[in-house]
């Protein structure tokens, strides 16, 4: 009998699931199911943030497409909510359930490098940074968030802004063609002449329209950067010079700001713990000299309290995840046209009224290769926005939610301007879901998402609800 099978006392655990719906699948998938009574039932269904606890009915590790088909099946024939899991980053917990089945692709690791094409076929299982480590070995990256361990599925899926954004683009510009599994279990492989419309619906459409297995990215010679974290004082001044500076800056730097209440990480002098500071991540995709030129103005903006901007691969961008780290906090994201004096110092003073045990505005500042891909062209329609901020409030327990978020809601309407568009990657709710597709993209979408998920089975993520085909 296969490992991934379990006794029928197990089967009582299922519910509603049919008990032979069970047997069957169990038969078939050649990856592991986990029920409620498995000892290793509680990791699995752990995900990224914390204060989410649900328990689902089942999850399956999948090995591979096949096996993704015929968990959408059992979803589709039980009514049984589905979810969709690559890396568990999602912050309104889209990755997980309760009561229904989790489809886990963490299993679904492989990567085939193309040196001579530049190009990559990588599995949906596969994090950021397992990906970033394998294609630097031969100096080659393509570019995802911030973070090693998200998913690279979800990541891909909603857009993908991270430290190569100015340089290369979002993650969808390098994405050639990707295979999906779809609500009626068939595997698709679309790119721009094969279901051209599904192919612009994934780029930046989110998780609608069917379980993505294997991307094709291209990849970019991203050897030696200068990079690294430089903190420093979070004055209004340093702040908009800050901005300002990222914005002058050449597209081989990308930046990413966190105005935040310096934690006390032994790296930071005692002293700076709980004031505000500027924890700013820089990435130079360049020649190293040119990268120390065009970093010398942030260093000089104040005299740095950490200075860890160093020549180094890419890959090294990425710490070592801390896996029992688990944030519970409330956020908002917007984009905004400008940070000036002004602005920065309403960030200042809504961070310094806050009561959290941290409390953190990060400021993205866009532009380049991104904003030259016309806005048409994805699903990814906000090319033009300038800076994307992510304010937010952490703290120890989900009960605190009621003290903080008010906070977060008001810092946010603050700072509002004249850009009411939102990332689908950091939405944290349901109520802003067309924020995130402006215009005419949110009907293209919709009509999609009619034609290849009109009974809505893939709706455990930011949700565009299908319209009829006519």
């Amino acid at each position: 009998m296969a490992d991934n099978r379990r006794d029928t006392l197990g089967l009582s655990l299922v519910r509603p699931l049919d008990e032979v719906a069970f047997r069957e699948l169990s038969s078939n998938v050649r990856g592991l199911l986990i029920l409620p009574e498995d000892a290793g039932y509680d990791e699995a269904r752990t995900v990224f943030y914390g204060g989410i606890d649900r328990r689902p009915a089942l999850i399956v590790r999948v090995k591979d497409a096949t096996d993704v088909s015929q968990v959408v099946a059992l979803a589709r024939e039980s009514g049984l909510e589905l979810a969709i899991r690559s890396g568990g980053h999602s912050v309104t917990g889209h990755s997980t359930t309760d009561g229904g089945i989790v489809l886990d692709l963490k299993e679904m690791k492989e990567l085939e490098i193309d040196l001579e094409g530049r190009t990559a076929w990588a599995q949906t299982g596969l994090t950021a940074g397992e990906y970033t480590t394998a294609a630097g070995a031969h100096g080659l990256a393509t570019g995802f968030g911030d973070t090693g361990s998200v998913g690279i599925g979800g990541i891909t899926l909603g857009g993908g802004v991270g430290y190569l954004v100015r340089k290369h683009g979002l993650t969808i510009d390098d994405l050639l063609a990707a295979e999906v599994v779809m609500a009626d279990g068939e595997l698709l492989h679309v790119d721009g002449e094969r279901h051209p419309d599904l192919f612009w619906a994934i780029r930046g459409g989110g998780g609608n329209f069917g379980v993505a297995t294997r991307f094709h990215y291209r990849l970019h010679e991203v050897d030696t950067i200068v990079g690294g974290m430089l903190v420093l004082p979070a004055t209004p001044g340093v702040i908009a010079s800050f901005v300002a500076a990222a914005d002058a800056a050449p597209e081989e730097l990308s930046t990413i700001a966190n105005v935040m209440t310096a934690p006390p990480m032994p790296f930071l002098p005692a002293e700076v713990h709980g004031r505000l500071v500027v924890m700013a991540m820089l990435v130079y995709a360049g020649e190293v000299e040119a990268g120390e030129r065009a970093i010398a103005p942030f260093r000089a903006l104040a005299e740095p309290i950490v200075d860890m901007v160093k020549p180094m691969s890419y890959p090294e961008i990425y710490p070592p995840e801390e896996g029992d780290y688990h944030p519970v906090g409330s956020g908002r994201t917007m984009f905004l046209d400008a940070i000036d004096g002004s602005v920065a110092q309403t960030i200042v003073d809504h961070l310094q009224a806050s009561s959290a045990q941290m409390a953190v505005a990060q400021i993205r500042i866009l532009g380049g290769a991104m904003a030259r891909v016309p806005a048409e062209a994805t699903a990814f329609a906000h090319r033009g926005s300038r800076i994307m901020v992510n304010v937010a409030a952490l703290y120890e327990r989900p009960d605190e939610a009621a003290e903080h978020k008010p906070w977060v809601i008001d810092f946010a309407a603050a700072l509002r301007q004249g850009d009411a568009g939102a990332y689908v990657g950091f939405l944290e709710g349901e109520g802003r879901v067309r924020d995130a597709y402006p215009g005419s993209t949110w009907e293209r979408l919709a009509a999609i998402k009619g034609c290849y998920d009109p009974a809505n089975l893939f709706r455990l993520n930011q949700n565009i609800r299908p319209t009829a085909k006519s």
